[in-house]
């Protein structure tokens, strides 16, 4: 991190933390405990991580958004039939590395990620991860959460928990504008009519696409996140597109909950790859999020929509 930037108490402390985790030259230290940064959305845990990262003096090491990995580790794994065998083919002889956004919210999802994670601990790899939830809060389920408690106690077994939960949201300080995620817009008013087209998925589905013009797609809100689309179709189109606008979306205490938690998704994808991302609403960024029960990481998604530029409301179309 350059000293120019200004860190807070928690922030200062975790960086000492990761450090703590590599040798003299910048060496990972084998068998060294990892660590667990959790806090509260834009607090700059992704930007401690990366840091780290990018220091670690190492040809070994690889840093993963959380979907991503857990997107290939499903095709792997069920190629395979093994999460050991995915586990080698994916991270190979790596001694180093780092997830980004780490949950857990689904009880399926949860037994795979407790066999993932007693491979890489088997394997005595340096681990980071980031998260938004302490140990304690993930899979809050009720229905579910006693059966991740073994996990829960293995993650605080294996990895240091350490707190990035300061005062201020430093993505809603940010200047707007940019490139990549942030060189989009966040624009309010009515969506008119656009053409529609059709892009394959996963090599036999389709979504309704609601234009297509080279490196650019946008779909309607309600034909992508309405419909039964995953983390990994926007993963596939992410590599085929680096321009995203999503039109007419809806408040979404107005939508059923899981079109929400698709959009808590496609934002999450779309900001790791820091592809472009323009949103066209019927209301406010506020408004967007207000009173939406049940979603998961939604406050995630206001914090990384913030960065936006947001004009005057226009009409749209």
């Amino acid at each position: 991190m350059e000293d120019s930037v200004t860190l807070d108490v928690d922030q200062l402390r975790a960086r000492a933390r990761l450090l703590e985790l590599l040798d003299r030259h910048g060496r990972p230290i084998k068998r060294h405990r990892g660590i667990y940064l959790h806090g509260r959305p834009g607090r700059g845990k992704t930007m401690l991580m990366d840091d780290f990262f990018a220091g670690a003096a190492s040809n070994r090491k690889r840093r993963f958004h959380f979907h991503n990995f857990f997107a290939q580790l499903h095709v792997v794994a069920h190629e395979s039939g093994s999460i050991d065998k995915a586990i080698d083919h994916l991270l190979g002889h790596v001694e180093l590395v780092c997830f980004d956004e780490f949950h857990v919210h689904d009880i399926g999802d949860a037994m795979l990620i407790a066999r993932m994670l007693d491979a890489l601990f088997a394997r005595r790899i340096v681990l980071v991860v980031t998260s938004n939830y302490p140990p304690e809060q993930l899979l809050p389920n009720p229905l579910f959460h006693d059966r991740f408690l073994p996990t829960i106690a293995r993650i605080r077994a294996h990895l240091d928990t350490v707190s990035v939960d300061g005062p201020l949201d430093y993505r809603t300080r940010a200047a707007h504008g940019g490139t990549g995620f942030a060189s989009g817009y966040y624009r309010i008013g009515d969506a008119g009519d656009v053409d529609t087209a059709r892009v394959a998925v996963s090599g036999t589905r389709e979504i309704h696409a609601s234009a297509i013009d080279g490196s650019a797609i946008t779909f309607d809100f309600a034909a992508l996140c309405g419909t039964a689309t995953a983390a990994s179709d926007y993963l596939e189109l992410a590599r085929r597109f680096r321009r995203w606008t999503l039109r007419d979306v809806a408040a979404l205490r107005e939508v059923p909950p899981d079109w929400a938690m698709r959009l808590v998704n496609l934002v999450d994808v779309l900001y790791d790859v820091d592809l472009e991302l323009t949103v066209e609403a019927r209301t406010s960024l506020s408004d967007l999020v207000a009173d939406v029960p049940a979603v998961p990481d939604l406050a995630r998604t206001a914090s990384r929509l913030s960065e936006l530029r947001q004009p005057e409301s226009v009409t749209l179309g």
